[in-house]
């Protein structure tokens, strides 16, 4: 999977895993702060733990702490990078 097609992917993977369905993959941006009002998201800690879970279940990524999290999942850009960088 190109790196296009992978954030693309975890859009969908976050939609679905966080049950967001009136918002699809292309509303949300590259590098918008996903926690932040900007990405329309509206997640919460409960959405945090289900888009860990999904990245878990779906690229055998795995979060170590909240802070691990916050510092990982910021934008799909770094979060794409971050499962590249771990599945090389």
């Amino acid at each position: 999977m190109d790196f296009e097609e992978l954030k693309y992917d975890i859009k969908e993977m976050i939609i679905k895993e966080c049950e967001k369905e009136d918002i699809t993959p292309e509303e949300i941006g590259d590098n918008v702060m996903l926690f932040s009002d900007e990405s329309r998201l509206e997640l919460d800690s409960l959405d945090a733990l289900q888009i860990s879970m999904g990245l878990l279940n779906r690229y055998g990524v795995r979060l170590g702490d909240s802070k691990d999290f916050r510092r990982t999942v910021t934008t799909i850009e770094e979060l794409a990078r971050y499962i590249n960088e771990q599945n090389g």
